[in-house]
């Protein structure tokens, strides 16, 4: 018997779809397509697409309106039968962000989904299994925004594509910032000791949530790793001081954002005066703070960085200050914390940090042996000019000055930190330049700050990155160290050049760039030049 193709190609598709009927009946199962997971509070519901399950503003700890404002995090609340985690939780009360500048809108730092309140003690979690024997490496992002902006909820920091690159649980949390997280209240009596602290003392609640709760979600409570970038690097830096931490991370990673020293209490207490008299209240009126809406105290802030910006000044932030307890010292002075002396951690840069926070982007060669000048002294600025030169004859000046600041600031902490580290002892650590040039608006910003997010998420589609093979390349290398610290211990893996750990004096550090590779102390005449800080002359004044 003779069949026609036409008949031929009609039955095929019968029988395909026929197939992918079935097939789709068994995969929309409410449990396959949304899964619950038991946590110790309750049960809650998650969406899987793509082999990732996907759990959304999860709480870690109670609202903090009202009474909770300034006060230690409290446990979540419990409940009955299954909560949906499909949407964000909110984010910190913090200053709207815009898109005034070119680099704001790269990283589109203004998008913070989830809406802004003070029920934000809510995580966000990515992970390819459920299955409690599982037992993945488990990688906590804590996000940019120095102590004052910015959420886990940020597009940037979407953990899926890391979750299945890596086979490994991704979380990110959003905590309190600013004011409601660091405003020191101390001198109005021991109710409030606690206030210049409770920001970082929710991280440390979240990483109790973890280690209470990830098993459920397919996560090894053993093999946690905390890591971030600028303010996110700045709040690993300080959780490694915090004996409250202890035992609920186990490696840890500073990106672009290594913090030495904190606030004294005494430097804390004139922000506070400030902002108290910005709000016309007396210490005697303390507790009005509690009733007063966040949207007042946020206005109260801006006045006073608008103030700052207006004398030439750097705005102040309200950040994290040491109390004695909760903070009983300074995260990397005078040498590495003890409390954290067993964790292996990363250290890294990015070549030209400081390019996020300039727009002279026409400056010439006079303009910046001006800038250098204002910094290290006119009799200086030429040899100093000329060493930058030297070191990179096809970088624009604008990049030049940026590496200048970068060198001075974000390079000379890390410097300081992975030393400390290092001469301690106890664990190892590693240390990366990322050099390889953004190629937003024709490789303007050279390499700046953030430009090693997307990869390290192996995330490339953002406005720091490209989608060429180069990308990609970094993206594997990137993640898969950070995957390899989380898992082992050690970033070292089949997708990147032997990384030796960093010791003094060889301070090896891996750079990558087009091409990845280990090089020894590769900034060494910047790093001994900036370690005798050359004083500031009287008419420079410090960056924002």
């Amino acid at each position: 018997m003779q069949i026609s193709r036409r008949s031929m190609m009609s039955a095929s598709a019968v029988a395909v779809g026929s197939i992918v009927t079935a097939g789709l009946a068994r995969a929309i199962e409410p449990d396959r397509l949304f899964p619950i997971v038991d946590t110790a509070q309750g049960k809650v519901r998650g969406q899987s697409a793509g082999g990732i399950n996907k759990f959304k503003g999860i709480r870690y700890g109670a609202n903090t309106t009202g009474r909770n404002r300034f006060m230690p995090p409290a446990p979540p609340p419990t409940w009955a039968g299954v909560r949906e985690a499909f949407d964000y939780g909110q984010v910190a009360p913090q200053m709207p962000e815009s898109k005034l500048n070119d680099y704001s809108a790269l990283i589109d730092f203004d998008i913070q989904p989830g809406g802004m309140g003070e029920d934000c003690l809510v995580l966000n979690l990515w992970s390819p299994s459920l299955d409690r024997n599982a037992k993945l490496p488990v990688l906590v992002h804590l996000h940019g925004g120095g102590f004052y902006g910015g959420s886990g909820n940020s597009a940037g920091y979407d953990g899926e594509a890391l979750a299945r690159f890596g086979n490994c649980v991704v979380i990110t949390i959003n905590h309190r910032l600013g004011a409601f997280g660091f405003l020191n209240l101390v001198e109005a009596g021991a109710h409030y000791a606690h206030s210049g602290t409770v920001g970082m003392m929710d991280v440390v609640a979240a990483l109790r949530w973890v280690r209470e709760n990830v098993a459920g979600f397919g996560g090894d409570p053993s093999r946690v790793l905390v890591f971030g970038q600028s303010g996110g690097g700045a709040k690993t830096s300080t959780l490694m001081s915090m004996p409250s931490a202890k035992g609920l991370f186990h490696r840890a990673g500073v990106m672009s954002g290594s913090l030495i020293k904190l606030a004294t209490a005494e430097q804390a207490q004139v922000q506070t005066h400030a902002l108290l008299k910005q709000l016309g209240l007396t210490w005697r009126q303390i507790d009005r703070l509690q009733a007063l809406p966040f949207t007042t105290i946020l206005a109260a802030q801006a006045t006073l960085e608008a103030g700052d910006r207006a004398k030439g000044e750097a705005p102040r932030s309200f950040s994290p200050s040491i109390d004695g307890e909760i903070l009983p010292i300074n995260p990397f002075d005078p040498g590495a914390p003890e409390t954290s002396s067993d964790i292996p951690m990363i250290v890294s840069t990015a070549l030209d940090e400081r390019a996020y926070r300039k727009v002279n982007f026409d400056l010439d060669e006079a303009g910046l042996r001006t800038f250098i000048a204002a910094r290290v002294g006119d009799e200086r600025a030429d040899d100093v000019l000329a060493m930058y030169r030297k070191d990179d004859a096809k970088a624009t000046p604008f990049v030049l000055q940026a590496r200048f600041d970068s060198d001075e600031s974000f390079r000379k902490g890390a410097y300081l930190m992975a030393d400390r580290k290092a001469v301690q002892g106890a664990a190892p650590i590693w240390s990366y330049l990322y050099a390889m040039p953004a190629p937003a608006f024709g490789g303007r910003y050279g390499a700046p700050h953030g430009s090693d997010v997307g990869p390290s998420l192996h995330n490339i589609i953002g406005g720091l990155t490209g989608t060429t093979p180069t990308f990609q390349r970094l993206a594997d290398q990137l993640a898969s160290a950070w995957v390899s610290l989380a898992a082992t211990g050690d970033p070292n893996n089949a997708r990147l050049p032997a990384w030796s750990a960093y010791k003094v004096p060889e301070r090896d550090i891996l750079v990558f760039g087009e091409k990845t590779r280990l090089e020894r102390d590769p900034r060494g005449q910047f790093r001994e030049f900036w370690t005798n800080e050359p004083p500031r002359t009287a008419s420079a004044k410090p960056g924002a």
